[in-house]
């Protein structure tokens, strides 16, 4: 992993299973579930996942960033404009935030968890 590259992206999705139905058949990607929430996806050229909605899907998709130290990439996109949208959280296997950058896009940026590194 490269602090600062595209790590990851992430698609909402309303019906977990009508999607890795249609991206298996059509493109032949392999999913791994995380509970019933969150599939991630192989065979597809980058890593990432569908996260459950249940709003409209309106910004689409999510790119995630990594970098292994959150607070200090938080501290530069506060002072370069941008806007944390999403406090940092936990999830199995590591730590992210959501951002807004200056013009509109969200983002997110993504850390292992600290206990398993």
């Amino acid at each position: 992993m490269t602090n600062n590259h595209i790590d990851y992206i992430e698609f909402p999705a309303p019906d977990l299973e009508a999607t890795k139905t249609f991206y298996h058949s059509c493109f032949g990607w392999v999913f791994t579930d995380y509970g019933p929430e969150y599939t991630a996806f192989e065979e597809s050229g980058v890593s990432g996942g569908f996260r459950l909605s249940k709003e409209p899907v309106a910004d689409g998709v999510l790119v995630v960033l990594y970098h292994n130290n959150l607070e200090i990439v938080q501290n530069k996109i506060r002072a370069a404009g941008g806007e944390i949208t999403v406090p940092t959280f936990s999830f199995p296997g590591g730590q992210r935030f959501h951002f807004r950058d200056p013009a509109g896009n969200m983002l997110a940026v993504w850390s292992e968890d600290p206990a398993a590194i």
